[in-house]
């Protein structure tokens, strides 16, 4: 069974024209959410795989997917404000 990615598009769909915007115009944005897409891929072909991966591993990975997504979120939304 698939496991559903977490992309920023789908789990913010209120900022997906914001995230477009960003994507194509800023840089830094682009490679940080480039690098959360990756580390959400990471993640899920471990899931899907059932390659054991030690606890730790595994956690630091989610933590840093967490941290990225919660970064990215607040450019999001400051740029989604600055905008209006």
């Amino acid at each position: 069974m698939p496991i559903a990615p977490h992309d920023l598009e789908l789990d913010f769909p209120e900022y997906a024209e914001t995230i477009q915007r960003l994507q194509n115009e800023d840089l830094q944005f682009k490679e940080e959410s480039d690098t959360y897409h990756k580390l959400d891929k990471q993640i899920r072909g471990l899931q899907e795989s059932g390659i054991g991966t030690d606890d730790e591993h595994y956690s630091t990975l989610k933590k840093q997917r967490a941290y990225l997504k919660q970064h990215l979120y607040h450019r999001i939304t400051n740029s989604a404000q600055t905008r209006h």
